[in-house]
Order: structure tokens, then C-alpha cells, then sequence
């Protein structure tokens, strides 16, 4: 399968010149991109013993020959530094001095350096644009896979495939490839996600996975979280307050998304990615790396988590098709699906149905349900419309994969010109 252009991070990237900091959670493809699709001429990356090797003409340096190196070619040349936080701090200085000079861009998995150089730190300060990278938007993903799959599994895979490190290894049917994925390499993918915090915050590591764990087992408030370490051992206090600076982080790299709870002062927190959502899922309630889980019993879980993971790609899908901010809408005996606002104003709410078949009980819960709230457009999102047993109520309008897809390749091409 080939692979997906990320032109609009590319165009992002390219705005942001001439220095640039590109900075995100690990395995987002962030070096792949600069390598394959931004200009440069050299492309030096520095490794963990703090050699320095240059990909172009497979050379390797010592800092000392490096910094001589690139003081030469600073300013003529375009220039990339790729894990650049494991050079010494000098290095920092050394850029402070000197002044933006030519193009130079910067690229860091590490959350926690990217925000010290930013927030406390003062060389770089003024000097580089950050730009984060995280998973490519939804869609380009859904508008990249329509040529390719289509149906259920276009909407389904699309979702999942955000995660970029899949896209190699998938042929199809996504709901038995995911499960193998997990089953097969599960003890990887902890390694894997284990990795965004092995160089910084080492002894803060328990509290991030235990946030994470809480998270997708269905605890998105911050006091329900906080409830969930404390009930685990990994805090001595149940306080939510203690606990913002770990969630903020989280959301910075891109691992979380945080969203307000609309008409309250408060906010729930998802995954971004649905790979660590089944992860963390079936960690926090199988212990599935350390104790032999089935296979079978790993697709059971996709099979029953898919739906509201689906719910959620189309929901961010919208958001950045119509340019509205997302929102939770819970109330009493009553929890929205989708919800978007512009300038705190209700815009678009939805309900999602993935279901294969929709019932006459079923469809009057809908109608029910959206003839409470008071927006400006409301829909139903379902696979097909012709699995509904009747047309919608007024003001409720229908949409199916097909719909989607029509409005992938406009935005896309909007986002783009």
C-alpha cells in the first residue's frame, strides 16, 4: 500500500520556515515525512550515545566535528537535526547566538524537552516555529483509502490507520488484522508506547500509563482518574489537582484529547489513537501482556470497541471538515455522540449508529434524543441509509459512507488550496 502524502502537514511545515521545531509523540511518522517529502540537503541525526550520523553520505561524527560542520554549512544550506535534543546544551546556545540563518529544522519525539525549550528555556525562544506532528488528519486518511477499500471497512480502516506504523503490514479485513496485530505483537506495541517516556520523566512513568489505562477503561474525568490511580496505588491522594500537569502532558504530545463538558467547567479525556485505546483497554482490563489472552477473545474486544472508536473518528472527521470545535453534551439521560460549537454556539450535533441493522426501537430513540437539543444542523451517521426503517424526522439529516466520503475529498482539497 503506498503511502499517504501528509500534504497538509507538509504545508504546515513549509509555513513555518525558515527555522522549525517539529516535535510530537514517537511513531507518527515525523521523520519519514521531512525525509521524504521537505527539501534539505543534509540530514544529520543524532543518536543515543550522542554520535552524530549524516544519512546523505552515510558519515559519522563526533559532536566536536559536527558543530564545526554545521557552523559551515548554517545559513547555505537546509538543514536537518533529527532527535536534536541529545545534543548538549551548548548547542542551544550556540544556535542563540548565531541568529536564524538560512533554514534549519529541528525534530524531537520528546514532549517534556519540546515544552522546556519552549516554556522555561530562553535560546530558542523567538528563533523556531513549533510545529507538532501528530497521526495525519482523518481526512486525508479516509480520502488516501477510497480508492482502495470501501464500505464498512474504508470507515473502519481509516480509523485505525491513522496509526501510520500499521499501513505496512495491513491487507484488509481491518477487524482481524488489528486483533492479530495486538495478539501477535502486543509485548512491541507496550514497548513501543513505553518509549515516549523512557528519556524524560522516568519516575513519573506509572502515573502516565495508569492515566492512559483509566482512560480507556472508561474514566475520562479527571476526578474519575484520579480515583483509579488511587484505588491502584499509584498516588497516596485522590486529587485531581495533582494530577493536571500529567493530563496537560498527555494532551501536549498528542496521546490524549481533552474536551470540555458543554455548560460545565469540566472536561473528558479520549485517545487520539484507537491502537492505544485496545491497548491500554485490554491492559487495564485483561492484563493481556502478562497473562496468555486468545486471539479470539482479543477480536470479541475490537469487534465490541470498534463502534465507539468509529464514533469518535467521525466526530473528529467533522470537526475538521466544518472548522468547529468539539465538545461533550452530557446531561441526565442524555449523552451526545457528536457535538460542535463555533464561538460557544451549538453547530452540528450527531448520533452515530454502526450498527448493521437499525430498529424501529432504535430510530425513535434517535429522533428522540436529537429533538432535545437546539443546534443548527442535526445528523444521523450510519453505514447505509437504507437500513433505516423510515426517514428521519424534519431537520435530521441522513448520512452514510458514501457521504463521507464525498465530503473527505472537499475538505481535503480545501485544507490544501
Amino acid at each position: 500500500m503506498r503511502i499517504i502524502p501528509r500534504r497538509i502537514d507538509r504545508k504546515r511545515i513549509e509555513e513555518a520556515k525558515p527555522w522549525v521545531m517539529i516535535y510530537g509523540r514517537r511513531k507518527t511518522g515525523k521523520t519519514f515525512l521531512v525525509e521524504k517529502f521537505i527539501p534539505y540537503d543534509y540530514f544529520f541525526f543524532v543518536n543515543r550515545d550522542g554520535s552524530i550520523y549524516e544519512k546523505n553520505r552515510g558519515e559519522l561524527y563526533g559532536y566536536r566535528e559536527f558543530l564545526t560542520i554545521f557552523r559551515d554549512l548554517l545559513g547555505r544550506r537546509t538543514i536537518v537535526v533529527d532527535e536534536f535534543h541529545r545534543l548538549p546544551e551548548n548547542f542551544l546556545d550556540y544556535l542563540h547566538s548565531r541568529g536564524v540563518e538560512g533554514e534549519l529544522i529541528l525534530i524531537t519525539s520528546t514532549l517534556w524537552v519540546a515544552q522546556n525549550l519552549l516554556r522555561d528555556r530562553e535560546p530558542l525562544l523567538g528563533l523556531v516555529r513549533p510545529v507538532r506532528i501528530d497521526l495525519p488528519n482523518e481526512p486525508e486518511v479516509l480520502q488516501f483509502l477510497a480508492n482502495k477499500v470501501n464500505g464498512r471497512e474504508l470507515i473502519e480502516a481509516s480509523t485505525y490507520l491513522r496509526e501510520v506504523m500499521l499501513i505496512p503490514f495491513y491487507r484488509g479485513k481491518i477487524r482481524d488484522f488489528i486483533a492479530s496485530y495486538l495478539y501477535e505483537g502486543r509485548l512491541i506495541v507496550h514497548a513501543l508506547l513505553g518509549e515516549i517516556f523512557r528519556e524524560e520523566e522516568k519516575e513519573m512513568t506509572k502515573i502516565y500509563e495508569g492515566i492512559l489505562k483509566a482512560v480507556a477503561n472508561g474514566k475520562g474525568k479527571s476526578g474519575e482518574i484520579a480515583n483509579y490511580l488511587y484505588s491502584l496505588g499509584i498516588v497516596r491522594v485522590a486529587s485531581s489537582a495533582l494530577l493536571q500537569k500529567y493530563l496537560g502532558i498527555l494532551v501536549d504530545i498528542g496521546l490524549l484529547e481533552r474536551l470540555k463538558i458543554y455548560g460545565k467547567n469540566k472536561f473528558r479525556y479520549f485517545h487520539v489513537s484507537p491502537l492505544t485505546h485496545l491497548h491500554y483497554y485490554l491492559e487495564a482490563k485483561y492484563s493481556y501482556t502478562e497473562i496468555e489472552t486468545p486471539k479470539s477473545f482479543i477480536r470479541k474486544v475490537v469487534n465490541e470497541q470498534t463502534p465507539r472508536l468509529v464514533e469518535h473518528f467521525i466526530r473528529r472527521f467533522l470537526s475538521r471538515c466544518f472548522g468547529l470545535q468539539q465538545i461533550k453534551i452530557e446531561e441526565k439521560d442524555l449523552e451526545i455522540d457528536i457535538a460542535l460549537t463555533e464561538f460557544g454556539r451549538l453547530k452540528i450535533v450527531g448520533d452515530v449508529n454502526w450498527s448493521h441493522k437499525i430498529s424501529r426501537k432504535d430510530m425513535r430513540q434517535i429522533e428522540e434524543k436529537l429533538s432535545k437539543i437546539n443546534a443548527e444542523r442535526k445528523l444521523l451517521v450510519v453505514q447505509n441509509r437504507s437500513l433505516l426503517p423510515w426517514k428521519p424526522g424534519e431537520g435530521i439529516e441522513v448520512w452514510d459512507i458514501r457521504t463521507l466520503r464525498t465530503l473527505a475529498e472537499k475538505c481535503v482539497n480545501s485544507i490544501e488550496s
